[in-house]
C-alpha cells in the first residue's frame, strides 16, 4: 500500500510540532517525561535568577526553576519543580545563592529538621544569600583603607628620608660598624689575656674554692666564735647599764639628803630657807645699805674730804 504525500506531510508537521512543544516546555523548566512536585517561594529581588537555573541540595542537583511572576505588591513568587523522589520537610528554606563570580544564581535548599514534609503545591520560607561581590566588598574596604594608610605612611618615610638624613644614618652605620671593630678587638685582647693569665686564674679560683670549703668545714666553730662575741657584747652592755643605773641612783640618793637637809635647817641654805630671823636680819642689813647709800649720795662732803694745802682737822 502506497503512503500518500499528503499523509507524509502531516505526519512530520505533527511530529514536529510535537517536538517543538516538548522543547519549548523543556526550555521553560517543564519535564513532561518525569512526575514532579511544585513548590513555591516569594522573594523581593531575584537578580540573575531565571527560568530553567537549578535546585541543588549541597552542591546536588533535585530540580529547577520552572517560573517566575511578578505580585502585586512588587515580590517575585517562584516555582520550583522537584523529583517526587526527593522530600522535602516544612522548615526548607529555599535561598538564592551565587554560583559562579560572573553572577549565576541558583536555589539552594537548606533542609530543615521538621518531621512532616512539604507537600506539592506549598511554600516555602525564601531567603537570600550576599553573592561574592557583595561579601568581598566589605574586605575590599578595609583593604583600599589600609592601602590609604600605607600610602600615607611611605609618603612620610620619604618625606622624612631626605639626602641629610640618609648621610647621618650612613655616619651612624659606619660609626655602628667601627664600635663593633672595637668591640672585636678588644674581645680578641680579652681572649688573649685570658689565655695568658690562665694558669694565675685557675689558682685563684682554687684558693677561692679551698677558703669556702675551710669556712665551709669550721663553720660550727665560726658559730661557736659569733655566740661568745654575742655573748659578752650583751654582757659588757648589760654592765654598763647596771653601773649607769647605780651611779644614777647614788646620785639621787645624794641630792634626796641635801634637800632633806635643807628641809630640816641645817647648813646655811637650810638656815637661810628656814630661819626668819635670819632673813629679817638681812633684809634689815640692806635697808641700812641703801640708807647709807643714799645719804652718801646727798651729803658727800660728810664722808669725802678734799683739799689742795692739806687737810684740816
Amino acid at each position: 500500500m502506497k503512503i500518500k504525500n499528503e499523509t507524509k506531510v502531516g505526519v512530520l508537521a505533527t511530529v514536529a510540532i510535537a517536538i517543538l512543544v516538548l522543547g519549548y516546555s523543556f526550555l521553560k523548566g517543564n519535564d513532561v517525561f518525569t512526575s514532579e512536585n511544585t513548590f513555591y517561594a516569594s522573594y523581593e529581588r531575584v537578580d540573575g535568577l531565571t527560568v530553567s537555573k537549578p535546585v541543588m541540595v549541597n552542591g546536588f542537583q533535585i530540580g529547577r526553576v520552572s517560573g517566575l511572576t511578578l505580585a502585586r505588591d512588587g515580590s517575585i513568587l517562584t516555582e520550583f519543580k522537584i523529583d517526587k523522589k526527593y522530600v522535602v520537610p516544612k522548615n526548607t528554606v529555599a535561598r538564592i545563592a551565587s554560583t559562579d563570580l560572573l553572577g549565576g544564581k541558583a536555589i539552594v535548599f537548606e533542609l530543615g529538621n521538621s518531621q512532616s514534609y512539604a507537600q506539592t503545591g506549598d511554600t516555602l520560607d525564601a531567603g537570600i544569600q550576599k553573592n561574592i561581590m557583595e561579601q568581598v566588598e566589605p574586605i575590599q574596604k578595609k583593604a583600599e583603607a589600609i592601602f590609604a594608610v600605607m600610602d600615607s605612611v611611605l609618603t612620610s618615610v620619604n618625606n622624612t628620608i631626605n639626602p641629610e638624613f640618609q648621610k647621618n644614618i650612613n655616619r651612624s652605620l659606619a660609626s655602628i660598624a667601627n664600635t663593633l671593630n672595637t668591640l672585636e678587638h678588644t674581645a680578641i685582647q680579652v681572649d688573649g689575656m685570658v689565655g695568658v693569665e690562665k694558669s694565675k686564674i685557675s689558682g685563684i679560683l682554687t684558693n677561692v674554692e679551698s677558703i669556702s670549703r675551710n669556712l665551709n668545714n669550721n663553720n660550727q666553730k665560726l658559730t661557736q666564735i659569733f655566740t661568745n662575741l654575742e655573748r659578752v657584747s650583751d654582757n659588757a652592755a648589760r654592765v654598763n647599764f647596771e653601773e649607769t643605773m647605780n651611779k644614777a641612783n647614788m646620785a639621787v640618793a645624794n641630792l634626796q639628803s641635801v634637800v632633806d637637809s635643807i628641809d630640816n635647817g641645817q647648813g646655811s641654805l637650810g638656815k637661810l630657807i628656814n630661819d626668819d630671823k635670819l632673813y629679817h636680819n638681812l633684809e634689815d642689813a640692806s635697808k641700812s645699805l641703801d640708807n647709807l647709800i643714799i645719804d652718801v649720795k646727798e651729803n658727800p662732803k660728810r664722808y669725802i674730804h678734799f683739799s689742795v694745802f692739806g687737810r684740816k682737822d
